[in-house]
């Protein structure tokens, strides 16, 4: 563009804009509904922006959580030398695989390793504690560590009482507190049977659900049950030459700083899903065009109303170009003007709002009042093109109005558009089969670019629509006939108007349908374990809380609940104990091998082993490829399966 077109160009932009806003000024009602209409979207948008700014934590305020008032975080983890990474994010062995330390750390054992002046306390931020509440077992996430200690006491606040002093005190939060139900001084009582008495509330910032601080001085977990840590104050900075020194022996660090030689590992989002960025570049699409077809009606209400202004302008030279940038301008100055107002609403109700957020959605305390300076650019360029968008249609509409019929103050007769009329069925031909294409291949993105494309091609066939509507009118009593009528006339604010509701509408009813042949799936592809009247009680505290009571008293407790019952125990094949506590075993059934699949169960594979009765799986579930194992004798199989009594027999022949 030659610059004496760009300045041309500027000045015709700048008059607009300034007609706008003089606009905007006389016509209150309708710019305060269109402000409102475009604040409300971008005030939730910000709100959910700054708050989700506010969750991220940044590095340093990661590193305070975590630390307290210590220098550095050290995890002896292995017993072989590691190379980590410089937060002390992730570990690998030099060479070989890694030998996990299967012997509990001792204070002195550190000390060795560290600079005299050195001190270091001990701190487990998962350890088991369960209690009974109400007649059932409640486990709260334990954390072990002496608040008292000044390295230590910066990680939790003090809300009421005192800090835990002795092994048979702990703290709660408040959370825990109204679960236990209990109050300060109070006893509590774990399932092991441990005393504990209530001596104060703490609140943990990392976490505000049912948290309880135990004394570090309690029993140890089994190796690789519990994680243990050590806070360290050192006499001076974590250089190169400790951190070497711990990681040949196989210590994790954790310091404020980066470590010196390390490399970072990349902890951020990495690339996004694309079906996920489909999703919501598709249902923001749809918000959208939601916003414009609600927001469109008052830009055609305005340029009807001034329509003789319009006409005086192009009198006065204006070509259909001013007139369109005129009416565009409203657009501009609407939603910039809704754009500010739900952005500073959003930002104020994100602040003011903050506790309730932290305490009932992410349960944890955010970080530094901040806001997301490019998500907020982003939604306010959003909202100034749904106000353009809003006023295209008004705008062309302006360009083509005849100046006679404005200045005489005429309404001219809709005109007919049959191309959109072709468009819009093409588009909601599309977009229904697209659509259909996506059910069928159970692709979200598919059904929701279809259902996207069919409400597009509905609001270009609603002018038409409309006139159709008002022809057969005549067979309607007065009252629809006239509102059909008006309607008709006014078809350039009717039209969006109806599209808006209409969109809503076809949103949710496909929306809804989604949901519910979704659950409808669901509920085919579920498959009972048990027959039904049966119920099946597991151990699932493991081994570490004692044995369990004898089959006879069980069965008697059983009865006392559920009078009648029959009881028959089971027992469950189990690994021998494995050399280190992380290994994985599980013990499953094996077919014997003319029972077995031929072909590969993670593949489609062939038609035939579709037919082939060896390839039917015990499980509708895709993801079960094993099967659950048990040891019996045949006695508690009418139990578990509820077959007839001639295929349990055969059973027992069987397991004889």
């Amino acid at each position: 563009m030659k610059p004496g077109r760009l300045a041309v160009t500027l000045g015709s932009w700048r008059t607009a804009l300034r007609i706008a806003r003089r606009e905007a000024g006389r016509a209150r009602r309708r710019t305060a509904l269109v402000l409102v209409m475009i604040a409300l979207p971008v005030l939730g948008l910000s709100f959910a922006a700054v708050s989700y700014d506010m969750a991220e934590l940044t590095r340093a305020e990661r590193m305070d959580r975590q630390l307290g008032a210590a220098d550095a975080e050290l995890r002896w983890i292995d017993v072989n030398p590691i190379t980590q990474d410089a937060w002390g994010e992730g570990s690998w062995p030099v060479e070989g695989d890694p030998v996990p330390r299967t012997r509990p750390v001792t204070a002195d054992e550190l000390q060795a390793l560290l600079p005299a002046g050195s001190r270091l306390t001990r701190l487990r931020r998962w350890v088991p504690f369960e209690v009974r509440v109400d007649r059932k077992t409640v486990s709260f996430d334990a954390r072990a560590v002496d608040l008292t200690d000044p390295l230590a006491r910066p990680l939790a606040s003090l809300l009421e009482g005192r800090r835990p002093t002795r092994p048979d005190e702990i703290a709660v939060s408040p959370a825990a507190l109204r679960r236990l139900g209990a109050r300060l001084d109070e006893p509590v009582r774990t399932v092991d049977g441990t005393t504990y008495r209530v001596v104060g509330v703490v609140e943990f910032p990392d976490s505000l659900r049912e948290v309880a601080a135990l004394r570090p001085e309690i029993p140890s977990a089994p190796p690789g049950v519990a994680d243990e840590n050590w806070l360290v104050d050192l006499p001076g900075p974590v250089d190169a030459a400790l951190a070497d020194r711990l990681n040949a022996r196989g210590i994790l660090v954790s310091a404020r700083t980066a470590l010196p030689g390390r490399d970072e590992m990349a902890t951020g989002p990495g690339l996004p899903d694309a079906e996920e960025t489909g999703n919501t570049l598709l249902v923001g699409g749809l918000g959208l065009l939601e916003v414009v077809l609600l927001v469109g009606p008052a830009f055609a209400v305005g340029v009807r109303r001034r329509r003789r202004d319009l006409a005086l302008v192009a009198v006065a030279g204006g070509d259909a170009t001013h007139l369109r940038r005129i009416v565009l301008a409203d657009g501009v100055v609407l939603g910039a003007g809704g754009a500010a107002v739900g952005l500073l609403l959003g930002i104020g109700a994100a602040f003011a709002g903050r506790p309730l957020v932290e305490q009932y959605v992410m349960q944890a305390r955010f970080g530094a009042y901040r806001v997301f300076p490019a998500a907020l650019a982003a939604i306010v360029a959003v909202a100034v093109l749904a106000g353009v968008l809003a006023a295209l249609a008004p705008a062309w509409a302006a360009a083509r109005q005849d100046v006679v019929a404005g200045l005489a103050g005429r309404r001219e007769p809709p005109r007919p558009g049959r191309r959109w009329l072709v468009l819009g069925l093409l588009l909601t031909v599309a977009g229904a089969a697209l659509a259909a294409f996506g059910a069928t291949r159970t692709t979200p993105t598919g059904v929701l670019a279809g259902v996207v494309l069919g409400e597009l091609g509905l609001v270009f066939c609603t002018p038409t629509l409309i006139g159709l509507l008002a022809r057969t009118g005549r067979l309607l009593p007065l009252t629809p006939r006239l509102a059909l009528r008006d309607a008709s006339r006014n078809r350039s604010s009717a039209a969006p108007a109806i599209s808006a509701v209409m969109a809503a509408v076809a949103g949710s009813v496909a929306l809804g349908v989604y949901v519910a042949s979704d659950d409808a799936r669901q509920r085919e592809a579920w498959q009972p374990g048990l027959p039904p009247g049966h119920v099946l009680l597991q151990r699932t505290d493991g081994p570490a809380t004692g044995a369990l009571p004898p089959a006879g008293e069980v069965a008697e407790r059983v009865g006392a609940v559920l009078p009648g019952a029959t009881v028959v125990p089971l027992a469950t094949p189990e690994c021998a104990r494995p050399a280190n506590p992380k290994d994985y075993c599980v013990a499953t059934a094996v077919r014997p091998p003319e029972q077995r699949c031929p072909y590969d169960p993670v593949d489609a594979g062939p038609a035939a082993a579709r037919t082939d009765p060896r390839c039917v799986r015990p499980f509708r579930d895709p993801s079960d490829f094993y099967l659950p194992a048990v040891v019996d004798d045949g006695t508690a199989l009418p139990a578990l399966t509820g077959a007839p009594a001639e295929e349990v027999a055969a059973a027992r022949r069987t397991l004889a």
